[in-house]
Protein backbone atom coordinates (compact mmCIF):
# COMPACT_ATOMS: atom_id res chain seq x y z
CA UNK A 1 0.00 0.00 0.00
CA UNK A 2 2.77 2.35 -1.19
CA UNK A 3 3.32 4.54 -3.92
CA UNK A 4 7.17 3.77 -4.12
CA UNK A 5 10.12 5.77 -4.63
CA UNK A 6 9.19 7.27 -8.05
CA UNK A 7 5.41 8.42 -7.58
CA UNK A 8 7.25 9.44 -4.15
CA UNK A 9 9.27 11.53 -5.82
CA UNK A 10 6.89 13.27 -8.14
CA UNK A 11 4.68 14.12 -5.01
CA UNK A 12 7.82 15.29 -3.46
CA UNK A 13 8.64 17.46 -6.90
CA UNK A 14 5.20 18.68 -7.10
CA UNK A 15 4.76 20.23 -3.95
CA UNK A 16 7.96 22.09 -4.32
CA UNK A 17 7.26 23.62 -7.80
CA UNK A 18 4.07 24.92 -6.46
CA UNK A 19 5.30 25.48 -3.23
CA UNK A 20 2.94 23.98 -1.30
CA UNK A 21 2.12 24.96 2.84
CA UNK A 22 -1.21 22.85 2.62
CA UNK A 23 -1.60 19.09 1.54
CA UNK A 24 -4.77 16.71 1.95
CA UNK A 25 -4.33 13.04 1.45
CA UNK A 26 -6.72 11.07 0.80
CA UNK A 27 -5.84 7.20 1.55
CA UNK A 28 -2.44 7.90 3.25
CA UNK A 29 -1.36 4.47 4.30
CA UNK A 30 1.69 3.95 6.28
CA UNK A 31 2.47 7.46 5.25
CA UNK A 32 5.06 6.70 3.12
CA UNK A 33 3.26 9.56 0.50
CA UNK A 34 2.90 11.69 3.98
CA UNK A 35 6.57 11.68 4.28
CA UNK A 36 7.50 12.61 0.82
CA UNK A 37 4.70 15.63 1.16
CA UNK A 38 5.66 16.58 4.61
CA UNK A 39 9.99 17.18 3.82
CA UNK A 40 8.56 19.26 0.49
CA UNK A 41 6.60 21.64 2.93
CA UNK A 42 9.25 21.70 5.21
CA UNK A 43 11.70 23.26 2.54
CA UNK A 44 9.01 25.20 1.84
CA UNK A 45 8.81 26.99 5.20
CA UNK A 46 6.34 24.93 7.07
CA UNK A 47 2.80 24.05 6.29
CA UNK A 48 0.40 20.54 7.32
CA UNK A 49 0.18 17.30 5.61
CA UNK A 50 -3.14 16.22 6.80
CA UNK A 51 -2.90 11.97 7.31
CA UNK A 52 -6.33 10.19 6.33
CA UNK A 53 -6.97 6.21 7.00
CA UNK A 54 -9.92 4.47 8.37
CA UNK A 55 -7.64 2.57 10.63
CA UNK A 56 -6.34 3.58 14.29
CA UNK A 57 -3.54 0.93 13.97
CA UNK A 58 -2.31 2.18 10.32
CA UNK A 59 -2.57 5.41 11.32
CA UNK A 60 -0.30 5.17 14.89
CA UNK A 61 2.06 3.14 12.64
CA UNK A 62 2.73 6.10 10.54
CA UNK A 63 3.06 8.40 12.97
CA UNK A 64 5.71 6.05 14.14
CA UNK A 65 7.30 6.11 10.54
CA UNK A 66 7.01 10.02 10.58
CA UNK A 67 8.14 10.38 13.91
CA UNK A 68 11.50 8.59 13.61
CA UNK A 69 11.79 11.06 10.30
CA UNK A 70 11.59 13.77 12.41
CA UNK A 71 8.31 15.11 10.28
CA UNK A 72 5.55 14.85 12.48
CA UNK A 73 5.15 17.99 13.72
CA UNK A 74 4.08 18.84 9.96
CA UNK A 75 1.37 16.03 9.92
CA UNK A 76 -2.49 15.97 11.66
CA UNK A 77 -3.53 12.27 11.89
CA UNK A 78 -7.12 11.42 10.76
CA UNK A 79 -8.63 8.22 11.28
CA UNK A 80 -11.84 8.54 9.68
CA UNK A 81 -13.62 8.59 5.93
CA UNK A 82 -11.63 10.50 3.80
CA UNK A 83 -14.07 12.27 1.90
CA UNK A 84 -15.80 13.00 4.60
CA UNK A 85 -13.42 14.29 6.33
CA UNK A 86 -11.94 16.93 3.38
CA UNK A 87 -15.45 18.15 3.02
CA UNK A 88 -15.19 18.58 7.07
CA UNK A 89 -12.05 20.76 6.48
CA UNK A 90 -11.68 25.12 5.61
CA UNK A 91 -9.29 24.97 2.87
CA UNK A 92 -8.28 25.86 0.64
CA UNK A 93 -5.50 23.12 -0.06
CA UNK A 94 -2.59 23.65 -2.34
CA UNK A 95 -2.21 20.40 -3.48
CA UNK A 96 -4.48 16.92 -2.66
CA UNK A 97 -3.62 13.55 -3.05
CA UNK A 98 -6.12 10.63 -3.97
CA UNK A 99 -5.47 6.99 -3.25
CA UNK A 100 -8.92 5.87 -1.94
CA UNK A 101 -10.53 2.45 -2.77
CA UNK A 102 -11.20 3.29 -6.38
CA UNK A 103 -14.90 2.57 -6.66
CA UNK A 104 -14.78 5.98 -4.50
CA UNK A 105 -12.73 8.18 -7.04
CA UNK A 106 -16.05 9.44 -8.97
CA UNK A 107 -18.20 10.94 -6.00
CA UNK A 108 -14.55 12.49 -4.78
CA UNK A 109 -13.76 14.49 -7.31
CA UNK A 110 -16.53 17.09 -6.81
CA UNK A 111 -15.64 17.28 -2.80
CA UNK A 112 -12.02 17.71 -3.99
CA UNK A 113 -12.54 20.20 -6.56
CA UNK A 114 -14.27 22.71 -3.97
CA UNK A 115 -11.34 21.98 -1.37
CA UNK A 116 -7.97 22.69 -3.74
CA UNK A 117 -7.81 26.26 -4.38
CA UNK A 118 -7.33 27.73 -8.39
CA UNK A 119 -3.63 26.96 -9.23
CA UNK A 120 -3.25 23.86 -7.38
CA UNK A 121 -2.53 20.59 -8.17
CA UNK A 122 -4.32 17.19 -7.91
CA UNK A 123 -2.34 13.99 -7.79
CA UNK A 124 -4.44 10.92 -7.97
CA UNK A 125 -2.82 6.99 -7.92
CA UNK A 126 -3.03 4.07 -9.51
CA UNK A 127 -4.99 5.79 -12.77
CA UNK A 128 -3.92 2.41 -14.89
CA UNK A 129 -4.70 0.76 -12.58
CA UNK A 130 -3.20 -3.01 -13.26
CA UNK A 131 -4.17 -2.60 -17.04
CA UNK A 132 -7.61 -3.14 -15.69
CA UNK A 133 -8.76 -0.32 -17.36
CA UNK A 134 -8.09 -1.58 -20.87
CA UNK A 135 -9.23 -5.36 -19.91
CA UNK A 136 -13.37 -4.30 -21.88
CA UNK A 137 -14.62 -7.72 -19.75
CA UNK A 138 -13.41 -6.13 -16.64
CA UNK A 139 -16.95 -4.53 -15.00
CA UNK A 140 -15.85 -4.48 -11.46
CA UNK A 141 -16.76 -1.43 -9.53
CA UNK A 142 -13.09 -0.70 -8.68
CA UNK A 143 -12.18 -0.34 -12.52
CA UNK A 144 -15.60 1.51 -13.84
CA UNK A 145 -14.34 4.34 -10.67
CA UNK A 146 -11.53 4.67 -12.20
CA UNK A 147 -12.80 4.56 -15.74
CA UNK A 148 -15.62 7.20 -15.09
CA UNK A 149 -13.26 9.40 -12.85
CA UNK A 150 -10.91 9.69 -15.78
CA UNK A 151 -13.70 10.89 -17.99
CA UNK A 152 -15.12 13.25 -15.52
CA UNK A 153 -11.64 15.09 -14.92
CA UNK A 154 -10.70 15.19 -18.49
CA UNK A 155 -13.78 16.37 -20.05
CA UNK A 156 -14.21 18.84 -17.47
CA UNK A 157 -12.26 22.52 -18.84
CA UNK A 158 -11.36 23.58 -15.21
CA UNK A 159 -8.52 20.67 -15.46
CA UNK A 160 -5.55 20.55 -16.89
CA UNK A 161 -4.84 16.96 -16.82
CA UNK A 162 -1.89 14.33 -17.26
CA UNK A 163 -1.39 10.88 -17.29
CA UNK A 164 2.02 9.53 -16.12
CA UNK A 165 2.86 6.06 -16.75
CA UNK A 166 4.87 6.03 -13.26
CA UNK A 167 4.46 2.19 -11.46
CA UNK A 168 0.35 2.14 -11.72
CA UNK A 169 -0.25 5.20 -13.80
CA UNK A 170 -0.14 9.12 -11.85
CA UNK A 171 -2.50 11.74 -12.98
CA UNK A 172 -1.15 15.02 -12.08
CA UNK A 173 -3.95 17.74 -12.67
CA UNK A 174 -3.79 21.51 -12.29
CA UNK A 175 -6.62 23.48 -11.37
CA UNK A 176 -7.29 26.25 -13.52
Amino acid sequence: PIIGPVAGHLCYQTARMIGARSVFELGSGYGYSTAWFARALRENGGGVVHHTVWDEDMSQQARGHLERLGLADLVRFHVAEAVGTLGGQPGPFDLIFNDIDKDGYPASLPVIKDKLRSGGVLIIDNMLWHARIFDPQDRSKATQGVRVFTRLITSDPDWIVTLAPVRDGVIVAYKK
